[in-house]
């Protein structure tokens, strides 16, 4: 899971601390990466990142899933969930 986030972006800032949490309690079945738009602009651009935050799910090299927005740990969840992470919620 790749996050596209920035320093200024507010929206950004509130999902990162459910993106740890999700991080620690899916250890082994994802990897949470962070990726600045402002430092790496070039990568957000050839993946075609139009607004942020974004984040787009990686299966074997290949985007499987994206999100564009700010969502609540929960749906994020789900949304791993539906692509076969971690496990649905009750």
């Amino acid at each position: 899971l790749v996050d596209f986030w920035a320093e200024w972006c507010g929206p950004c800032k509130q999902i990162g601390p459910a993106l740890e949490q999700i991080a620690d309690e899916l250890a082994g079945q994802v990897v949470i990466a962070k990726v600045n738009i402002d430092d790496s602009p070039m990568i957000p651009s050839k993946l075609g990142v139009k607004g942020i935050p974004t984040l787009m799910l990686f299966k074997d090299g290949q985007m499987a899933s994206m999100k564009v927005g700010a969502m609540p740990k929960g749906k994020i969840v789900e949304w791993l969930a539906e692509a076969g992470i971690g496990k649905a919620a009750a």
